[in-house]
């Protein structure tokens, strides 16, 4: 329901910019909006179920890897400083993700 109303409010700004693109107040408000969406969701997630999600976000952080590239590279100036930072942001996630991955896959190791 919020990321709905979070798209239309996309939509709606996105129309009324003279160039058809959103402004940089708009594109801030989304992604605070947009943090707080994802903030609900992960409080609402069982304890045991943080490590099995870790490594399906694991998939998600590299596609976001791949849209930081490409705002880096074609995004300008401030394309390639938040594009920088995501990639750093979404790199500390994936390498986050594996690790506590495979410790958990040690714990389910048999003992030699």
């Amino acid at each position: 329901m919020m990321l709905g109303l979070i798209a239309q409010a996309a939509q709606q700004a996105a129309a009324e910019a003279p160039s058809g693109g959103l402004g940089i107040d708009v594109a801030v408000i989304i992604f605070v909006l947009a943090m707080f969406v994802g903030l609900e969701v992960i409080t609402k997630v069982p304890v045991t179920l943080h490590t099995p999600l870790m490594s399906g976000s694991n998939a998600i952080s590299g596609i976001t890897i791949i849209g930081a590239l490409l705002a880096a590279g074609l995004g300008g100036w401030m394309g390639a400083v938040f594009g920088t930072l995501a990639v750093a942001a979404a790199t500390v996630n994936v390498v986050g993700g594996y690790l506590v991955t495979d410790r958990m896959l040690r714990m389910f190791k048999r003992k030699e």
